[in-house]
């Protein structure tokens, strides 16, 4: 079974190792930048959007199941240390976050997240 978002699929052997990625980094309590994901993952081309796909598609999963968002743990490589702003405007559209994508509210909010995210225990099963 392919998760998928728009033309995007992943397959489920990237779809495992990209939640074994975000597991692992839960439990260092360390974020991780999209380019390490990219690079871990060797995802087919186009492998950004099928990455951003994949993210968006967890996060409607944990949203859905009222789980914190796990992909709040994929920061871009920049000094901001937050996710781009799709991130935000996905968080959004599932209720998750109100207000601009970028700045301090942004920042405050992906930083509560985070923590919750550390704190929260996900069952094995997506």
């Amino acid at each position: 079974m392919n998760q998928q978002s728009a033309a995007v699929s992943i397959s489920r052997q990237h779809w495992q190792a990209l939640l074994d990625e975000l597991a692992e980094a839960r439990r260092q309590r360390h974020l991780v930048t999209y380019r390490a994901l990219l690079e871990r993952l060797q995802l087919p081309t186009p492998a950004m959007q099928t990455l951003t796909a994949a993210l968006e598609h967890l996060a409607a999963l944990d949203a859905r199941s009222e789980r914190p968002l796990r992909s709040a743990l994929v920061i871009s490589q920049g000094a901001s240390r937050l996710p781009r702003t799709g991130f935000f405007e996905c968080a959004a559209r599932l209720g998750r976050f109100s207000g601009p994508a970028d700045g301090f509210a942004a920042a405050s909010w992906h930083a509560g997240e985070v923590a919750r995210v550390f704190e929260f225990d996900y069952p094995e099963v997506p």
